[in-house]
C-alpha cells in the first residue's frame, strides 16, 4: 500500500503545527523541549517522504542528521533545564530571569 504524498505533508504539517503551539504556550521547560522534538520530527516526516517520492537517499540522510542533532540538544537541553531546577526550583521558562540584563 503507498501512501499518497499529500497525506504524509499533511500528517507532517499537523505534527509541526502542533509542536509550535506547544512552543509558543506552554511555560514548562520540559514540554517546551518536547514540543521542539515535535517540529524536529515533522521535518523528518517530510524529508523521508520526499527522498521517497524521488528514489534519492540525501532525505534519509539529511533526517539522520536531524535526529543526531536533536539528540545532542535533547541532552544539553535537559541538562540546562536540570540546572535551573537545582538553581530556582522551578523549571517554568517565563520565571527564568538569570540572563535578563
Amino acid at each position: 500500500m503507498i501512501v499518497p504524498i499529500h497525506h504524509v505533508l499533511v500528517f507532517s504539517m499537523i505534527l509541526f503545527l502542533i509542536g509550535v503551539v506547544g512552543v509558543l504556550t506552554r511555560r514548562n521547560g520540559i514540554i517546551v523541549l518536547m514540543s521542539i522534538e515535535l517540529m524536529l520530527n515533522a521535518a523528518n516526516i517530510n524529508f523521508i517522504a520526499f527522498s521517497r517520492l524521488l528514489s534519492d537517499l540525501a532525505g534519509q540522510v539529511f533526517s539522520i542528521f536531524v535526529i543526531v542533532t536533536a539528540a545532542g540538544e535533547v541532552a544539553v537541553g535537559l541538562a540546562i533545564i536540570i540546572s535551573l531546577f537545582r538553581n530556582t526550583e522551578s523549571i517554568q521558562v517565563d520565571e527564568i530571569t538569570l540572563l535578563k540584563g
